[in-house]
């Protein structure tokens, strides 16, 4: 008898997170995550009890590797307004370099299961806080540096930048012009 094949189930949400970044969750079947995992259905709910669960643990994982990124980017040496271009230029590039024009898989999760799948919303609520947190507290960088003007409410710009985020990150899947989302960063920029 063959002995069941082996898999390792943080490599599985990986692909898994691709698969339900992609096609969404509705749009995902367990028969889709068969395929782009490598495994039978069994080994599938018996790894991760259901379709759910499994993008749950995708969302999670989304949400920690890209707010990681992201502050990785705003921690960078340099002067606040330059790291923030530079941090949003680089969320348009990727965006726009996308052949499947993914966008976030944060705000797709948004548009089709908030109100319907608490958990996911919980978990797409904290990713928001915690960039809008990060925001915030390059905002107020800025402030100490002098090159953001200390009245200005740091809690206000940190969530205009990440509104901001979440509308050229939409943008970027339906536009091919580059232009476009430049000049948002632009404006951005001008605007603190």
């Amino acid at each position: 008898m063959a002995r069941p094949k082996q898999f390792d189930p943080e490599t599985a949400v990986d692909q898994a997170m691709e698969v339900f970044w992609r096609q969404g969750y509705a749009a995902t079947t367990p028969q889709d995550l068969v395929d782009a995992l490598g495994i039978g259905k069994g080994s599938l709910y018996n790894a991760f009890g259901s379709k759910q669960e499994l993008f749950r643990r995708a969302l999670r994982r989304y949400r920690d590797s890209q707010t990681a990124a992201l502050v990785e980017m705003l921690e960078r040496p340099g002067p606040v307004k330059v790291r923030l271009r530079e941090a949003l230029t680089a969320l348009a590039e990727m965006d726009l370099a996308d052949p499947d024009r993914r966008g976030c898989m944060a705000v797709n999760t948004t548009a089709e299961l908030a109100g319907v799948d608490g958990e996911a919303t919980e978990l797409v609520r904290r990713m928001l806080d915690l960039t809008e947190d990060a925001f915030r507290g390059l905002v107020e960088e800025g402030q100490r540096a002098g090159e953001i003007a200390p009245g200005r409410d740091s809690a206000a710009l940190g969530s205009l930048l990440m509104n901001t985020v979440v509308g050229m990150r939409l943008v970027a899947r339906v536009t091919e012009d580059a232009g476009r989302l430049d000049r948002v960063v632009d404006a951005t920029i001008d605007s603190l």
